[in-house]
This record gives C-alpha cells, structure tokens and sequence, in this order.
C-alpha cells in the first residue's frame, strides 16, 4: 500500500509540473530515477523510445510501465492516476475560470513566460536523449569519453535523409518510428 501511494506522490509530482507535455517530462523522470532507484538512465532510454513508438502520451506510457514493473496492474494505474491527475485538477480549475480570464493581459503574460521554460525542457530532455542513444559509457575509467555508438548516429542521419526525400516526405512519421524500431531489432542495437 505504501508503495502505491509513493507512486501516486511522485508521478502526480511529475504531472504537476512538467508543463509542456511529453519530453517535457523526461528531466523529472531522470531526477525521479536518481531518487527512488526505481529505473536507470539506460532504463529511461528504452522507455522513451518504446513510449515514442505506441500510441497515447509518452508520458503516460512510461508511468503505467514504471507502476506495472513495480506493482503489476495496480502499480500501473496508480503511478497513470497520479501523472494524469493533477492536470484534470487544473483544467477543470482553469474551465470554471475561463471566460473571466480570457481576456485578461496576465494570464496571457503567464503563458509567454511558460513557452520559453516549456521549450527549455523539452531541449533539455531532447539533448539528454541524445546523448545517451548516441554515446556508450566507456568502462574503462570513470572519466574517459564515452565512445560514439556510430550504428546509432547513421541511423539517425539515414532516418533524416530519407525524411527529406520528396516522395518519402509524404509517408506518416510512424513509418519513419516502425523502419527503425525494425533495424534496431535486426541489428540488435
């Protein structure tokens, strides 16, 4: 029961403020990790990929897998409850406010002020993930460079240039996701 609750805490303490949705999210499951041990950075990884290439919000899907892996089917809803849970509580806040607030210069000024921090989250969670899908921590010593994982970046640059393409521009972005989820499992990286 304890360990319900936590997640509950912790995952509506994402929800909360994570504003900016789905990568938005991922600095505070980063930090989340670190505090409770629950997943590795390597664990975030994988959770992110695999919650990029199914359908619903990224960050709904790594709290249902956080809660199912440490709870089974109550663990996962519970951790989804609380990450869904607090913006429920705000937007329907926010609806019985509306037609007071829209117009008003302030809410409007909030809302210039949360795009820069919105963006800088997602940039930072962006270059996070970058980092660790395209360099392998080197065990050779704690403070050596980690080595390029160079099947990682020629993926990447192969997925860009086939998006530039002009007859492959068309195609949805889930064929670009499905082609590399499939090399990924081909050759194993």
């Amino acid at each position: 029961m304890m360990l319900l609750l936590r997640l509950f805490y912790e995952y509506a303490k994402v929800g909360l403020f994570a504003v900016g949705g789905g990568l938005a999210t991922v600095p505070f499951l980063q930090h989340l990790g670190e505090t409770t041990g629950w997943f590795t950075d390597a664990e975030l990884s994988t959770m992110i990929a695999v919650s990029e290439s199914t359908p619903g919000p990224m960050g709904v899907n790594m709290a249902t897998y956080v809660g199912f892996k440490l709870d089974g089917v109550a663990g996962a809803v519970v951790a989804t409850l609380g990450l869904i849970f607090p913006s429920i509580v705000v937007i329907l806040i926010i609806a019985g406010f509306l037609q007071k607030f829209r117009q008003s210069r302030r809410v409007d000024a909030v809302f210039r002020g949360l795009r820069p921090a919105s963006t800088a989250l997602i940039a930072s969670a962006g270059l996070s993930v970058a980092v660790s899908v395209f360099f392998a921590a080197n065990n050779a010593s704690p403070d050596s460079f980690p080595a390029v994982r160079w099947e990682a970046v020629l993926l990447a640059v192969a997925v860009f240039a086939c998006m530039q393409i002009k007859g492959l521009k068309k195609l949805h972005p889930i064929c670009f996701i499905a082609a590399a989820a499939v090399i990924g499992v081909v050759f194993q990286f």
